[in-house]
């Protein structure tokens, strides 16, 4: 890879994966919130930023989300839902990677290989799904998946060499998880932006539309 677009390039795991490119001497273009008003959440913020880059890039990464927004922590039960808090979650975890997707044939190359990559999470597969609990993040990831594959069959159309897919990192030591950390195993940000970025360069054009784990083996849908 010589270009990379990092969305979500301020937080834990965006910006070691950021540090990881440019270590390899690729060009990095960062876009973020709280750097550059970077805004998933505002069609209007999403369509002016993208509408200034011209590309192409190789890589193009899609790091943001968030398990609490506003203060909702995942729901417990079914009886813990809120209108609002779901559409909070929609927004930010499939709305807003919908609209970068949106851009997608005009920002990666039409020939060459190249690597569109939204971070979703295995709590977002139905067929994975055990325990119940965190309806509106696991809808909201679940969502996002689903946009994910609909995006790589239409890219596949006009760029036959370009992978499209959902990426889970596992449980990172980030702000992201950081009161839910004492339940599963977790990984500091450097050692997950090295697995996902050894995952992405071992994709190939086959693997589009697909659901991979951090050690690149696919995940029910």
């Amino acid at each position: 890879m010589k270009t990379a677009l990092i969305i979500g390039a301020s937080g834990g795991i965006g910006r070691a994966i950021c540090k990881h490119l440019e270590a390899q001497s690729v060009v990095v273009t960062r876009l973020s919130r709280s750097n550059d008003g970077f805004d998933l959440t505002n069609p209007e913020s999403v369509t002016q930023t993208l509408n200034e880059l011209s590309g192409p890039y190789d890589l193009i990464l899609v790091a943001s989300g968030a398990l609490e927004i506003n203060g909702a922590a995942p729901e417990k039960s079914l009886r813990a839902v809120s209108a609002e808090a779901m559409m909070d979650q929609f927004a930010l975890n499939a709305v807003g990677p919908a609209l970068v997707l949106s851009h997608a044939q005009r920002l990666l190359p039409r020939n060459g290989r190249s690597v569109f990559a939204v971070l979703s999470a295995r709590v977002g597969s139905i067929g994975d799904n055990r325990m119940g609990g965190w309806v509106s993040y696991r809808a909201a990831k679940a969502a996002v998946n689903q946009i994910v594959h609909t995006a790589a069959i239409e890219l596949a159309r006009t760029h036959r060499e370009a992978i499209c897919v959902a990426l889970h990192p596992g449980t990172v030591k980030t702000a992201f998880t950081q009161k839910y950390l004492g339940r599963h195993p977790a990984i500091e940000p450097e050692d997950a932006a090295q697995n996902l970025l050894t995952v992405a360069e071992a994709l190939t054009p086959a693997d589009t539309g697909g659901f991979f784990d951090w050690a690149g083996k696919p995940i029910p849908w």
